[in-house]
């Protein structure tokens, strides 16, 4: 269906629902979010604060906090064999194993993903220990080769600095370097450029490119920013409160969205040479995903609203051309309607 065409898949995400319980009833933050990504492929999660992407990209780790319930199914596929990840115990051997060593992550802030009391290398080679049966020195030149990789200028000087010593793009490409160590199929990148200047996010980018390149691995890329999924991204997923709304190639979104939501994201961006045109708002707030109606959840902000159409059922994620996928029972073509 959804699948990364011509490639191998090396994660699906089959309806992945993640629920929590409070005191006001039960919040469904994800409600049936199918995924799948290709060897090799950069898939683009994107959808505005609190829809649902950081809590994907965790639930594929297992590590949400206890109050998350996950059901569905989430498929790694590496070297002929398929495993869920769903059904391994959380914090036990197998997802520990596979954690930071076959599917890795790089968070949103560098500046508080490194411990403050140990040295930058200390933490890297930690990372190695726990994967590996390397001995100090030799965990030691597998991280000053990887920070040598990702750009980190005298290495072997970095490696016994402590991360207040390093600037904030340093700090990212320390984090590069922790994800890269064990060499992982999958690399889950959850806003990895949100807290730096815009010339360092460029030579962040590619070097994530060029390092995909170098190590073949898939990367999941979670993002806000429009601009960098069209430099990074083969393909790109639209999240809309806590689903899946379009699905497409990089340049199909971009050139010819079909979902209202999808739209509206494109039209809120500023073009270059764009003069003084007035950006597009999309109208009203997301809703609270708890006690929905049965029917779309953007159609309270839809300007393309059919109360006769939209109002009876929730849409689902449909083929509306080939390769193009969109949640909306009544599609539009941006500039052919």
């Amino acid at each position: 269906m959804m699948e990364a065409e011509n490639k191998n898949v090396v994660l699906e995400i089959k309806d992945l629902s993640i629920t929590i319980k409070l005191d006001e009833g039960t919040l469904t933050p994800v409600r049936g979010l199918s995924l799948a990504i290709g060897k090799g492929e950069t898939l683009g999660l994107v959808g505005e604060s609190g829809c649902g992407k950081s809590l994907t990209s965790k639930a594929i780790l297992g590590i949400n906090t206890p109050n998350c319930k996950t059901l569905g199914q989430i498929m790694f596929r590496e070297n002929g064999k398929s495993m869920d990840l769903l059904k391994m115990r959380p914090g036990g051997k197998e997802i520990r194993n596979i954690r930071g060593n076959r599917i890795s992550m790089i968070f949103q802030e560098p500046m508080t993903s490194f411990s403050p009391l140990y040295t930058v290398g200390n933490q890297l080679s930690e990372a190695v220990a726990v994967h590996s049966k390397k001995d100090k020195k030799k965990a030691r030149e597998i991280v000053v080769e990887t920070m040598k990789k990702v750009g980190i200028p005298n290495p072997e000087k970095r490696f016994d600095q402590y991360p207040h010593e390093f600037s904030g793009g340093m700090l990212q490409r320390a984090l590069i370097a922790m994800a890269l160590l064990c060499s992982p199929g999958l690399l889950i990148a959850d806003e990895p450029t949100t807290a730096l200047d815009v010339t360092i996010q460029a030579q962040i980018l590619e070097l994530m490119r060029s390092l995909q390149k170098d190590y073949g691995m898939s990367i999941l890329y979670i993002t806000h920013d429009l601009g960098t999924v069209a430099q990074m991204c083969d393909r790109v997923a639209v999240m809309y409160l806590g689903q899946i709304v379009e699905l497409a190639e990089v340049h199909e979104i971009f050139n010819h969205p079909l979902h209202p939501y999808t739209r509206g994201l494109m039209g809120s961006v500023h073009k270059i040479g764009g003069g003084k045109e007035r950006l597009f708002s999309i109208e009203g707030t997301v809703p609270l995903a708890m006690n929905l109606p049965d029917r779309c959840g953007f159609y309270e902000r839809c300007g393309h609203r059919s109360e006769k159409l939209c109002c009876g059922c929730a849409p689902v994620l449909t083929e509306v051309t080939p390769g193009h996928y969109a949640a909306c029972l009544m599609p539009q073509e941006e500039g052919r309607v």
